[in-house]
């Protein structure tokens, strides 16, 4: 693997990343967003699936930038929030901006999105959020989001109506992230990033899911993605064009004097 600069969260995707929301629908349990929220006292564990639109950001006037625009980082495109996600990204795209479109995909939003924004279709990434293949793994980590079945199905209908797809495997949520790999790259266009799990006991605490079960299968799962399991698993899957792995996972490759 080709030596490279070390860059983290949300810079190893886009430049600037924008929201206008404040909770989400999707109530996965492992939140990165939630715990910042909850930890600085905007939301609660109770409130957090309260999604709260702030209009001042939505009606933000966007100027071109240098380099691609993230949407969203801190909640997701659920049908809630469709009609203003629509507008937003039109917003966005129409003064010339690239945009990467991140979601855990609801078929009913994807299929509005390609409709809504085909004018745009070469300026628009899509990368969806796919841990496991497994849907009741899914549930048990995203409760509100959707299931593989329906995640893939919408893979499927955006790559068919010809617009450039990506996937994110962050964080894996089992053993078996080459099987989403196997199973979707075809409908891939352009990268799979792969992830680990990152403070996953730590958010737990702050999201409130302090339970026996929970905590005895965040255990499984950190058991899963230690050190000597990443490496093996990077070995795997370093000579796939498409593979890139997050800072979590070159993290453990520099702290094993691994090139990358």
């Amino acid at each position: 693997m080709k030596e490279e600069k070390l860059n983290f969260g949300t810079r190893e995707w886009a430049e600037k990343t924008v929201n206008f929301q404040s909770g989400c629908k999707n109530s996965c349990k492992y939140c990165f967003s939630s715990a910042i929220a909850i930890r600085f006292k905007r939301k609660t564990p109770e409130t957090w699936v309260n999604e709260e639109i702030n209009h001042k950001s939505l009606n933000q006037k966007f100027k071109k930038i240098q380099g691609r625009i993230m949407y969203p980082s801190m909640h997701d495109i659920t049908p809630t929030n469709l009609h203003y996600s629509i507008q937003f990204l039109k917003n966005m795209l129409s003064v010339g901006n690239e945009v990467l479109i991140v979601t855990k995909p609801n078929l009913e939003v994807v299929k509005a999105l390609c409709s809504e924004l085909v004018d745009y279709k070469d300026k628009i990434i899509f990368r969806f959020t796919i841990g496991s293949t497994d849907s009741e793994v899914l549930k048990f980590w995203e409760k509100v989001a959707p299931s593989y079945e329906e995640r893939k199905q919408s893979v499927v209908h955006v790559f068919a109506k010809g617009y450039q797809t990506s996937m994110s495997c962050e964080p894996m949520l089992d053993d078996n992230v080459e099987g989403v790999v196997n199973e979707l790259q075809e409908y891939i266009t352009e990268t799979i990033w792969i992830g680990k799990m990152n403070f996953l006991k730590s958010r737990l605490a702050i999201n409130g899911h302090v339970d026996s079960l929970t905590l005895k299968k965040a255990d499984e799962l950190i058991a899963m993605q230690s050190d000597d399991k990443i490496i093996a698993l990077v070995e795997r899957l370093k000579d796939n064009p498409k593979i890139r792995f997050k800072e979590s996972i070159k993290k453990v490759l520099l702290k094993n004097d691994i090139a990358f």
